[in-house]
């Protein structure tokens, strides 16, 4: 069980949903976590019977709402507890230093910080490291219209005196209005689709995709997409 960590401020629920559903298409079993205050997932994912904590079924993978901890899951589903869950990737949403903690995502194999470049979500993001004892590296996720080295400057300023080793590389989606409106009809729809997503996201999407994944070929994941994007 390959344990994934998205932290940050920036709304990351439906990218995740996306990066989730090519797993499946590679035949990977996949559990999202939404441990964030807000709880988009509960609004976005459809559920018969939302309780305070749920784990449900929605296209292929399976999202857990509401939990704390890797053990309150495993609590829930009734799996031992010296048992690893029975998922390939467990990939989990976090906005808080509380959850961080209990999800004790400094062991995980990879954590990406989601963010934008507007004040909020740098500093609202990077307040969730802020009491940190142990170091963490950390990818940057970039959501943005374009990114100026003066904006990447100020994320590395903001961070000075944090814990956090910034990997060099960063993966960016340069959100459009396209992006947007096909975001909110697959909410609408309840389904995932790709058609309608813009190159530059789907290539973000691969490049995350294949990062966190790191036994996958790219041409594996690229058709993966293809298949996705046929079944629109």
């Amino acid at each position: 069980m390959k344990k994934i960590g998205f932290i940050g401020a920036y709304d990351k629920t439906d990218m995740i949903v996306y990066i989730g559903k090519i797993l499946t298409v590679l035949k990977q079993k996949v559990l999202i976590v939404d441990s964030t205050l807000s709880q988009k997932a509960k609004y976005i994912v459809p559920v018969i019977n939302p309780t305070v904590t749920y784990v449900t079924e929605y296209e292929e993978m399976d999202v857990a709402v509401g939990f704390n901890s890797i053990e309150s899951i495993k609590q829930y589903l009734g799996v031992p507890e010296n048992k690893e869950l029975d998922y390939d990737y467990v990939l989990i949403d976090v906005d808080n230093i509380k959850n961080f903690n209990s999800f004790n995502l400094l062991e995980a194999q990879k954590n990406y910080f989601v963010t934008s470049f507007d004040v909020y979500s740098l500093k609202k993001g990077l307040e969730i490291l802020v009491e940190l004892n142990d170091s963490i590296s950390l990818t940057k996720v970039i959501f943005s219209k374009e990114i100026l080295k003066e904006d990447d400057d100020y994320l590395n300023y903001l961070s000075l005196g944090y814990k956090v080793v910034w990997n060099e590389y960063r993966i960016y989606f340069p959100m459009d209005t396209m992006d947007f409106s096909a975001i909110v009809e697959n909410q609408r729809l309840a389904k995932v689709k790709f058609r309608k997503l813009s190159v530059a996201y789907k290539e973000g999407l691969t490049f995350l995709a294949e990062d966190l994944a790191k036994d996958m070929s790219e041409s594996n994941i690229r058709r993966a997409i293809k298949t996705i994007e046929k079944g629109a």
